[in-house]
């Protein structure tokens, strides 16, 4: 199967809102997805990324705004006729019908000649190895092979564009892991630009290009996975992505690059901007970034409350003494009892210093400052 640079489309939003009513759902979006990226959209329940999926595929109306797919306003078009194939949490597939003719059936409608129609649904069959499924029909299928199927079906339209609403919702664990790979294998061959919701972080940091996290209609960052995991923008985003979550608790800026958490005082090594000594910030550390230290200096005392053993990895749940709780990502080391006092050391270098509101607070050194 041939992909085009024609199928490659870039999808744009331009100040895109959703009303329904005085209720406001979608809020003035802005987005620019390019030809042949994956891009995921994530976020909690209710942020509003299905219905962005479902306007982008003119399921849902558009309050106001514009959506572009490959150049041409599509906006007021039907779905049929954006060029566009969409995969649903349910499979919605003919359950009288065998794999074949659930494959054939959109093409048919097309009025597509017989032997194009068998060429598309064998080289959908060859690309998600369901050849020796084709006379099943659905009640004879396993879940992930209903999945395959309704890619597949998907596939055969050779759409500009493939939008995926939470496909793997529906699988057990180990199958939600192989159609992750085999949606990952999937845009890597074809080549086409593909935008993906769900609310799984694994999903979206193992497949995306690109992560846009939403919450409330609004757009709160938009990065790599590694962008958005290693440098989050918000206190949001730090605290939604990573799983386990990053670890945040209550400090203080003590005022020349330091940083006051629980009884311990952290030199950052960096000025922070925005904020002044005394000032009440909140501190994210990721789980991995903390390791167990000998006491004293600057390292946190802190007392084991649980310890979870996973085989190669270990998190301990660990209060501070100012009550909070902190998880610790343990690769080796020695057991640990419920009630321990241990020490834990972290890199300043991995320290991500939010406002009170929320808002990242950035810092540069202060021979940069001594320039400035």
């Amino acid at each position: 199967m041939t992909v085009t640079s024609y199928e490659k489309a870039k999808i744009e939003l331009r100040d895109v809102r959703k009303s329904f009513g005085a209720v406001n759902i979608i809020h003035g979006l802005d987005l620019s997805i390019e030809g042949g990226e994956f891009v995921v959209f994530v976020g909690p329940s209710g942020c509003g990324k299905s219905t962005l999926l479902r306007m982008i595929a003119g399921l849902e109306d558009v309050t106001s705004g514009d959506i572009f797919i490959a150049g041409r306003d599509v906006t007021e078009l039907d779905p049929a006729k954006r060029g566009i194939a969409m995969v649903f949490q349910s499979y919605a597939l003919y359950p009288h019908m065998s794999v074949r003719e659930n494959l054939a059936f959109g093409l048919e409608m097309a009025r597509t000649p017989a032997d194009e129609i068998e060429r598309q649904v064998q080289a959908a069959a060859q690309i998600l190895k369901i050849g020796p499924l084709l006379e099943r029909r659905p009640g004879q299928l396993s879940g992930g092979q209903r999945q395959r199927v309704a890619i597949g079906r998907a596939i055969v339209r050779k759409p500009l564009a493939f939008l995926f609403d939470e496909p793997l919702s529906n699988l057990d664990a180990e199958l939600r892991v192989s159609m992750r790979i085999e949606i990952a294998r999937l845009h890597r061959q074809l080549g086409n630009t593909m935008i993906y919701v769900t609310h799984d972080q694994t999903e979206a940091m193992t497949l995306a290009d690109r992560i846009v996290v939403l919450r409330d209609g609004h757009i709160e960052q938009i990065g790599t996975p590694r962008e958005v995991y290693e440098d989050p923008s918000n206190l949001f985003v730090a605290g939604f992505i990573g799983s386990p979550r990053m670890n945040i608790v209550d400090a203080v800026y003590a005022g020349d690059s330091r940083i006051k958490v629980a009884d311990a005082v952290i030199p950052l090594g960096q000025v922070l901007y925005g904020v002044t000594a005394g000032d009440g910030v909140k501190l994210g550390i990721r789980p991995e970034h903390l390791r167990v230290a000998d006491p004293g200096g600057t390292a946190l005392r802190a007392k084991v409350d649980f310890a979870e053993y996973l085989g190669s990895t270990r998190y301990l749940y660990c209060y501070l003494p100012s009550g909070e709780i902190v998880t610790v990502e343990q690769r080796d080391g020695r057991d640990f009892s419920s009630g321990e006092e241990i020490w834990l050391h972290c890199d300043p270098g991995r320290l991500r210093l939010f406002s009170a509101g929320g808002d990242r607070l950035r810092a540069e050194s202060p021979a940069k400052v001594a320039s400035a």
